[in-house]
């Protein structure tokens, strides 16, 4: 086979994957579950439910259909807490407010069990106190390097590492600040994360978008190699990475599709 037919047709497989990846795989949302053991969490929350939808990457018609099934598969696990880690648009433009708050509008039946930080899309050509309106219109807890105490849980929200927000150094935990969840979007940022804590909660990653056999990811975000998606109990607190639901860059997935995250925390000794 000469050179020139193997160049073709790598590129006509190149062009049907990601042509599958945008009309299908970057459009089949599932849900991951999975039960966390946690060595710093209480037997008496046991079972607390959360469901995780990260990514949104808000810009066009079509992410506003995907997110708006996103957040009706969240809902209808009727979850103890919702939590959003950040990156809900993908930059700020005309018409962009009005589509973040079109698929938000849902979550007001969460009754204020809901809690967000920021990506570092957030920040991408706009003010970042868009995002803070339209998520307090739905009583949504925004957190920008602050904590929280709500359902017997501290929620530790840290600000986007990539964009330099990030203050690690100001959260301080005392004994009654146990358990405490951190959410932040960037998950190689962990190293900076502060004792304590008995989750991290990431995004950012969409798991490479694009997934090999073997694992092998050619696409990486900068802090989010290192944990590219799922399940890492060894890690310095133990973590759960997301895949997300939207897209960045290309706007298509392979073998990598989105997802709603439902996390089931126990202790150790809870099956």
């Amino acid at each position: 086979m000469r050179f020139r037919d193997l160049a073709l047709i790598t590129l006509g497989v190149g062009a049907g994957m990601a042509i599958y990846g945008a009309l299908v795989e970057s459009k089949r949302l599932v849900y991951e579950r999975k039960t966390l053991h946690l060595e710093d969490w209480p037997e008496e929350l046991n079972g607390f439910r959360i469901v995780v939808v990260s990514d949104l990457h808000i810009r066009d018609k079509y992410s506003v259909e995907l997110v708006k099934r996103a957040f009706e598969m969240a809902l209808a696990e009727e979850p103890d807490m919702l939590v959003l880690p950040g990156d809900f648009v993908d930059y700020w433009k005309p018409g962009v407010d009005e589509m973040l708050r079109e698929v938000l509008a849902p979550l007001k039946a969460m009754e204020g069990s809901a809690v967000a930080i920021a990506g570092n899309h957030d920040y991408w050509y706009g003010d970042i106190v868009r995002l803070a309106d339209a998520l307090a219109e739905v009583d949504v807890h925004f957190l920008r390097n602050e904590i929280w105490r709500h359902k017997g849980i501290t929620w530790v929200g840290l600000d986007s590492a990539v964009q330099k927000m990030a203050r690690p150094e100001e959260i301080v935990l005392g004994p009654g600040d146990r358990p405490a969840i951190a959410l932040w979007h960037e998950p190689d940022a962990i190293a900076g994360l502060p004792r304590g804590i008995a989750l991290q909660i990431s995004g950012h990653s969409h798991g490479g978008q694009f997934r090999f056999p073997g694992g092998f990811t050619p696409m990486h975000s900068t802090l989010g190699k290192k944990y590219p998606s799922g399940w890492y109990p060894d890690a310095p607190t133990p973590l759960y990475v997301t895949r997300g639901v939207g897209t960045t860059g290309p706007p298509t997935r392979f073998n990598c599709p989105p997802e709603i995250s439902v996390l089931t925390l126990n202790s150790p000794t809870n099956p």
